[in-house]
Parts: structure tokens; C-alpha cells; sequence
């Protein structure tokens, strides 16, 4: 049917109209984005521009040269080395299986790093480089490179990894690096952002960890252009970093090296400490481990290897042992006593071979006594019940400071791992941590360095340097930090008495060399090299009544962990002093049998800078030691032969 004109007129009419309004919305809104466009392109350009370059542009962290470390002479202790490796891209590899197969036929790897490296790539980006090999030799980089086309995905590159010429004999000194762990980031309050680079370094033991923010150095940049899916298209520019700071130690390590092969064999410690200026000349642990183990990843096997052993040779025994310092001990009780005035330098005290204190026998270790004996041969032949005496009238409270004033119960500052601050106990020590009074049983053990009292080689050398001198040596570590001499250990006056002090000194020199002396058997020939010292055996089990009446088993009876500790401690020349130095050995029996000749052949060494010839020594032992020189030389690398002492 038709539809009358007015309708057909209305109809248009409302088309019309709607056309109208969604025309206008339509011009309203081109308007609208007209204008935004217009905002972004003009006013806001720069802004946009700037996000669209964070976009496409990234900036990467280059991890710096760590600086070096030298011993006294300038030789280095801690080096890095080029480190050439392959790397892959997972994404770029057609087949990563088929990929490695054909590497592995241009170079050998370790089944357990390809493992790892597979393990890597899966858990990785598909983009990022994961690393398969390292420390390969020029010629594998070149077969790598040649093969290239055949290897897709496969790449080599260069860095630098840490070496430890020296191997064992500065482990314990200068430590390693390795890289930076969960553990390591939770016990750190580092920000430094390099340490979220994969596998970067730092310093986990001695030296390398004590120094870590003098070593490290500073981040440099690299610009790259990636895509939208984040792989790199090209570089861009480089800005690299600042390399660490270099440091000079005051090690000898050529003397380092000597002390640790003479101490090959045992568990022990010895320092060896320049009295002119309080530089550590050794500082040496034995057993001792190779550094560049941990660096390049240690075994399981070799890890297990180390930590199952008896002998401990992770243990930095020189700094970080502590031991009862057994007759050592002697002249902080002399020094104490005599301070005090509770005793006359040629008062005698009867030594039947022991002392009764409320019931408690105390004994001597000569078994029928010294008879009357003063103070110099109390220290010359280590008479126990001398020092059972002298310490009841001078108290414990005052041994403990003269103690502390020696340098002993005291953490010395030094950029090593856990240096042990011993024990100089007193009175207030034992009531505050032991919540126990002290007895009078206590000081005639602390007497003779038995009981509380706890010292490091380290101590005991500081201890020895400072009687020597009368003065408060300090131990010195580093000498040089980027060329710049750091504070010496000289030390000022301690104020004891000077007379006091040559009588101790005195008492010391016969101990190595009178026929009576404990020491005798290790004394030194040569005039002006002659040594001062003193000997000491520290217990480290219980002797029953029963056992001492049958008779005291020997130390060579006896299993090794409970044989006595041996010690000695001396310095030379004895006119002129200029080293002090400890030796301690683990379970070794005497100090007379086990430690002193061990601390003699080191004395000798670093006053003559290198072997000192035989006449120096008592002519039955020329041939034994001419045996041991040979041995030790052929040990010592090339490389530091034939350098004086600085």
C-alpha cells in the first residue's frame, strides 16, 4: 500500500535529523583526536620521545678491571688473567644438541658443565647468552672461531677471571673470590648494583674479602639497542669502568713461601713480625688449600676433601687459632710480678717438683723439681713451680692487664678472615660469663698458660715483638694502597720498666743458648744472628693421679688429637732485634722438640733474606738441613729467587 506523502515528508525529515547528530558526533570526536594528536606530536613530543628511546634503548652494567694485589717486593699475590669462553644463545641455535655435539668435538668439556649449561638455558631467556666453557686456550677459541658457520648460536669471548700465583702458600692471607651468592646478598648491606651482574666476584675470605670495596672498583655502561622482544641488535656506545685499587701487603712472599713448606707435614701456625715497623713479613696456616680452586669452581670431591681432613686446612690457624699458651706465658707473669714489686729479681723459690694449693697438687714438668730457683732460670729452664708462686702473690686481675698490654686478649685490626682476640681472663670475666667465682686454682693454671687463657700465633708474635722492644707494636698488613704508604705499627713506649725487661730478655737468650737452656738444641751459631726465646707445651687432656703414678704417658703413645701442643716463640738478632716471630704446632709434643727447630730455620731465613749458609747451624745438623734447603728451594717459584729482603 502506499504511504501518503505526509508520512514519506516525516520520515525524511527524521533521517535527516539523525544524520545531522551522528555527523556532528562524528566531526566531534575526528576534532577531539585531532587535537590529541596535535598535543602529543607538538607539545608533548619531547616526552614521548624519551619513552619511545627507554624503549628501544637499554643500558648495561660492564663489571671493572678488580684491582691487584702485591706482596713487599712488588710481586703479585693476586692477578687477573684473560679468560676466554664460549657462550650460546639458545634462540639462535637450530638444535641445541646437535650444536654442542659438534662443539664438544672441537673442544674438550666437562660432561658436568654441559649439564649445568643445558640447565641454565632452560630456565633463561631464549636470548640471553648462557655460558657453556671457560678458560679455554687461544688455540680452542680459534678452532670456535673458524667453525662458526657450522655452529649457530655459538660465540666465544674475553674477560678476566682472578689467578693466584702462589697458590697454597698465601691462601690463607689473601684468600679468594667467588661468585656472589644468595647468602652473600642477605648478609651484605651492599647496594653496589654490580653484584646483581650473573656470576660477578667478590671477595670471600682474607684479604680479597677485607679489602672488597678497595678491589672492586667501580661499574662502567654499555648502550644497546634491543628489539620488542628484548634481543640485542647492536652496541650502541661504551663507557667503561674504573678499575679497582691496587694494594701492596707487607707479606714477604718469598719467605711466605719458605715457612709454609717448613711447616709441611704438621697442623700448625707461625708469624713472622718486623719489629721496625710492625709489617708481617709471614703469616702462615698449614695445611694449607690452592685459592684458584674455589675460583674456578670446586668440586664436590675436592670440597669434601678438605672439610673431612684432621688436619683442617681451611683453618687460618696463625690469626684465627687460639691455644693455651702454655710456658710462653711465663714473662707476662715475670713482667707482671716484677711491675708490681711482689719480687726480687734474684729471690729464689724452692721447686720441689710440685705445689699443693688447698689440696690440689700442681706439678712441674720436671718430675723431681728444680730446687731453689729465681727468675732467670725460672725462664731458662721453664720451671713451673716458680710461676705457681710468683702468680698468687701478683693475682690474676693484674697478670690480665700486663697480659692486654702484650697484645694479648685483644682482636687486632687486620684485613684478614676472623682474627681471634684470645683470652686474658680475670676475675670480672669469670663472674660475667661463667657466672662463677674465681678461684685461686684458676690463677695458678693461668700461671704457666694453662686454664682460660687462649692466644693466636699472631698474639704471641706481637706478644714476643713487644718484650723485645718496650714498645707497642702494632701488626701491619698493608703497606701500599695505589702507591700510598699506609700508617706503620712502630708503636710508642709501653712504660715497663727497662731494667725488668733486659732481665727477661736476658733470661730469654739462655734459653736458646746455655747448655741448660730448653731451646739449646735449636740455638744459632752465627754471632750476630743469635736468637732469644722461649719454649712451651700446652696440654690438651687430663692427667690422672693414677696415670701420673705409673708414670705420664708419652706423647708419641698417644693418639695424635691428644698429644700436647708444642710452642715457641723468639726474636732476633738478640743485640739488635729486628723479627719475632711464633710457632705453633698442633699436638706436636714439646715446643723444645717440635716448634723451636721449626721457628730457628725461619729466623734464619728472614735475616738473610734467603737460605743462610750451614755454619750458622750446629755442625751435627749441617748435612739434615742442607737436605731440607734443597728440598724447600726446588718448592719456591722461579719467579721470586734470588730477591733480598725490602
Amino acid at each position: 500500500m502506499k504511504r501518503p506523502p505526509k508520512d514519506v515528508i516525516e520520515s525524511a525529515r527524521t533521517i535527516g535529523r539523525r544524520a545531522l547528530v551522528l555527523g556532528g558526533a562524528q566531526l566531534a570526536v575526528i576534532g577531539a583526536l585531532g587535537y590529541r594528536l596535535q598535543a602529543m606530536q607538538v607539545e608533548q613530543a619531547d616526552e614521548y620521545r624519551l619513552l619511545a628511546e627507554e624503549n628501544r634503548i637499554n643500558i648495561r652494567l660492564l663489571p671493572p678491571a678488580r684491582g691487584l694485589l702485591f706482596d713487599r717486593n712488588g710481586i703479585p699475590i693476586a692477578d687477573n688473567e684473560q679468560n676466554y669462553r664460549v657462550v650460546m644463545v639458545r634462540e639462535d641455535a637450530d638444535d641445541i644438541g646437535e650444536v654442542l655435539a659438534k662443539l664438544t668435538e672441537l673442544v674438550e668439556i666437562d660432561p658436568d658443565d654441559l649439564t649445568r649449561a643445558m640447565d641454565e638455558m632452560q630456565r633463561r631467556s631464549p636470548f640471553v647468552p648462557v655460558t657453556i666453557a671457560e678458560r679455554l686456550s687461544w688455540e680452542e677459541v680459534a678452532r670456535i672461531n673458524l667453525n662458526t658457520p657450522a655452529l649457530p648460536g655459538i660465540s666465544a669471548e674475553v674477560g678476566l677471571s682472578r689467578v693466584y700465583p702462589w697458590g697454597a702458600d698465601l691462601a690463607h692471607v689473601v684468600g679468594y673470590v667467588g661468585p656472589v651468592s644468595d647468602y652473600d646478598l642477605s648478609r651484605i648491606d651492599d647496594k653496589d648494583p654490580l653484584l646483581q651482574i650473573p656470576k660477578f666476584q667478590i671477595g670471600k675470605t682474607g684479604a680479597e674479602n677485607k679489602l672488597e670495596h678497595t678491589l672492586r672498583g667501580s661499574a662502567g655502561t654499555r648502550r644497546i639497542e634491543v628489539n620488542a622482544a628484548g634481543r640485542i641488535m647492536r652496541e650502541l656506545d661504551r663507557q667503561e669502568g674504573t678499575a679497582g685499587k691496587d694494594v701492596q701487603l707487607t707479606i714477604d712472599s718469598r719467605l711466605q713461601s719458605y715457612v709454609q713448606a717448613r711447616l709441611d707435614g704438621e697442623s700448625a701456625g707461625a708469624v713472622v713480625i718486623d719489629m721496625e715497623n710492625g709489617d708481617l713479613r709471614a703469616v702462615a696456616s698449614a695445611p694449607a688449600f690452592d685459592p684458584n680452586l674455589f675460583v674456578r669452581g670446586i668440586s664436590s670431591k675436592d670440597w669434601r676433601g678438605l672439610n673431612e681432613d684432621k688436619y683442617r686446612p681451611l683453618a687460618a690457624k696463625a690469626a684465627q687459632g687460639t691455644y693455651p699458651p702454655g710456658s710462653t706465658f711465663k714473662m707476662v707473669v715475670i713482667l707482671a710480678a716484677m711491675e708490681a714489686g711482689v719480687v726480687a729479681p734474684d729471690e729464689t723459690v724452692y721447686c720441689p717438683g710440685f705445689t699443693d694449693v688447698f689440696n690440689i697438687r700442681f706439678h712441674c714438668w720436671k718430675r723431681g723439681g728444680h730446687g731453689n730457683i729465681n727468675l732467670h732460670e725460672s725462664l731458662k729452664q721453664s720451671c713451673d713451680c716458680y710461676y705457681y708462686e710468683v702468680a698468687q702473690r701478683v693475682g690474676i686481675d693484674r697478670i690480665a692487664e700486663m697480659a692486654r698490654k702484650l697484645g694479648l686478649g685483644i682482636k687486632h685490626d687486620l684485613p684478614l678472615s676472623a682474627v681471634a682476640a684470645g683470652l686474658a681472663p680475670d676475675k670480672a670475666w669469670k663472674s660475667e660469663v661463667r657466672n662463677e667465682t674465681w678461684r685461686i686454682g684458676d690463677t695458678v693454671n693461668a700461671s704457666i698458660g694453662q686454664g682460660y687463657v687462649l692466644a693466636s700465633p699472631l698474639q704471641l708474635a706481637i706478644m714476643t715483638a713487644r718484650i723485645a722492644t718496650g714498645r707497642e707494636i702494632k701488626p701491619r698488613l698493608i703497606k701500599l694502597i695505589d702507591g700510598v704508604e699506609q700508617p706503620t705499627g712502630s708503636g710508642e713506649s709501653l712504660g715497663l720498666n727497662e731494667n725488668t725487661l733486659r732481665r727477661v730478655r736476658a733470661s730469654m737468650f739462655d734459653v736458646c743458648n746455655h747448655r741448660r737452656g730448653t731451646a739449646y738444641g735449636s740455638r744459632i751459631l752465627d754471632e750476630p744472628h743469635k736468637m732469644a726465646g722461649k719454649t712451651g707445651t700446652s696440654q690438651v687432656r687430663r692427667i690422672t693421679p693414677e696415670e701420673r703414678a705409673a708414670g705420664v704417658t708419652k706423647n708419641e703413645d698417644l693418639p695424635w688429637e691428644r698429644r700436647d701442643h708444642a710452642l715457641f716463640v723468639g726474636y732476633a738478632p738478640y743485640d739488635n732485634p729486628r723479627y719475632a716471630v711464633s710457632v705453633v704446632v698442633e699436638h706436636g709434643g714439646g715446643g723444645s722438640r717440635a716448634a723451636a727447630p721449626i721457628a730457628r730455620d725461619i729466623m734464619l731465613q728472614a735475616q738473610y733474606g734467603g737460605p743462610p749458609p750451614l755454619e750458622a747451624y750446629p755442625s751435627g745438623l749441617r748435612d739434615e738441613i742442607a737436605a731440607q734447603q734443597e728440598r724447600i728451594e726446588a718448592r719456591i717459584p722461579p719467579g721470586s729467587k734470588g730477591l733480598g729482603r725490602a
